[in-house]
């Protein structure tokens, strides 16, 4: 153990996003911090995260991050003043990143690679007074007159505080196996139970979605409805059809919804292919195409509204032949595709799990952490920043937003 004379200001365990900025943020303020990360190297998450282009922020002001995160994301008020969207692209296009917006609003680097938005951290890193040792997983924190015992599997650490910044479980290949949360417990922290979320969605065996391997359509519909068709969730944008199932923001926008759900096989999702309209003008316009082509196949007409492998999916779930003519489709048909296309129900059997979510719901009590400092409020000396605390945002980058935000508050503070 480091005699006291070497003992740290500060010690920050979990080298991810979060945990960076809080060292990068605490250094600022002229602290001895020392950043503990368990993995032989910093940052796994950022280099894998948006397709390994890292989508760092949305392109929108504070309360559009807050209002993204409902009613939870005024936990996020303190900390997206510290630093905002606005503010967060500045840090790193003053450490050589510079950034560009998408048509979504996702805000990527401009070379498209998160190993760039790492290099960026890691070099504010070097320029500290930070203490960064890598392979240093840590075993237990304990509190004692002069603050806190941190042992690891290389030696024991002394700090006057301590960050808990390890993330949650989504993504373990990248180290984050939910580490942090007996640590918290052990201090009083009540952990609200943890579930996967931003995660693709697996199709019941043989559902139709699985014929549609690889297709991508970029504005459709999805909707959740549970056993008495009620409407839990919707989420309108592009969707990947893949051989397990549903993939692609919207569904993993809404997969939180079947993760939290006693019973997901309750849970049935629709399709709406052509949102635009509604079921009586999608009745209409085909009645109307048919009419206009009454020599030409049913799906032939279908290919001139979705792409193919699509139009006879329809067809097959509304029972009507391909090669049936235009001009023999019955009224009553035309209501079937039109039904169809409006609202194609699938059943979800699964998600994908922790494997392949991008975050993890649940996590440390807000109501147990200052929001204006990231201390909680039940040890003191004691921070929390990043995905391990009960806040989870949609996809676009507002969960790293948050750990950014909040890691940068923490280290404020620290």
């Amino acid at each position: 153990m480091p005699s006291r004379s070497q003992q740290y200001d500060a010690i920050v365990i979990g080298a991810g996003a979060a945990g960076l900025m809080t060292a990068i943020s605490a250094a600022a303020q002229s602290r001895n911090v020392l950043l503990l990360e368990k993995n032989s190297k910093p940052g796994a998450k950022i280099l894998m995260s948006g397709g390994t282009r890292c989508n760092l922020t949305q392109n929108t002001d504070i309360q559009g991050i807050i209002s993204a995160y409902g009613k939870p994301g005024r936990f996020l008020h303190s900390a997206l003043a510290a630093l905002g969207p606005e503010q967060l692209i500045d840090f790193f296009n003053e450490r050589g990143v510079p950034t560009k917006c998408e048509p979504s609003g996702k805000v990527f680097p401009q070379s498209d690679r998160a190993q760039d938005v790492l290099h960026a951290l890691l070099d504010s890193l070097d320029q500290t007074r930070i203490d960064l040792k890598l392979k240093h997983a840590v075993t237990s924190i304990k509190a004692d007159s002069s603050g806190f015992r941190i042992a690891t599997n290389n030696g024991t650490f002394a700090a006057a505080q301590v960050v808990i910044t390890t993330g949650g479980k989504s993504f373990p290949g990248c180290g984050t196996t939910g580490d942090g949360y007996p640590w918290s417990t052990h201090f009083g922290h009540r952990i609200v139970p943890t579930r996967p979320a931003l995660v693709p969605l697996v199709a019941a065996t043989d559902a139709w979605p699985t014929q549609l391997q690889g297709i991508t359509l970029p504005d459709i519909e999805l909707i959740v409805r549970n056993s008495t068709g009620k409407q839990l969730g919707a989420q309108r944008g592009s969707t990947l059809f893949t051989h397990f199932g549903i993939s692609g923001p919207t569904a993993m926008n809404l997969s939180g919804i079947f993760t939290a759900a006693p019973r997901i096989e309750e849970l049935q999702l629709e399709i709406n292919f052509l949102p635009e309209s509604s079921l009586i003008q999608k009745q209409q316009q085909l009645a109307t195409m048919f009419r206009r082509t009454p020599k030409k196949q049913a799906l032939t007409v279908m290919c001139q509204l979705l792409p193919q492998r699509v139009a006879e999916v329809l067809l097959d779930q509304s029972s009507i032949a391909h090669s049936q003519k235009s001009g023999e489709v019955s009224k009553q048909q035309t209501l079937m595709i039109a039904t169809s296309l409006h609202q194609l129900s699938v059943t979800i059997d699964r998600t994908l799990g922790y494997k392949k979510a991008e975050v993890t719901a649940g996590g440390v009590a807000l109501d147990e952490v200052n929001s204006s400092t990231m201390q909680s409020k039940l040890q003191s000396g004691l921070f929390f920043a990043g995905e391990i605390l009960d806040l989870d945002g949609p996809i676009g980058g507002y969960n790293f937003q948050a750990a950014f935000s909040t890691g940068f508050l923490a280290g404020l503070n620290i």
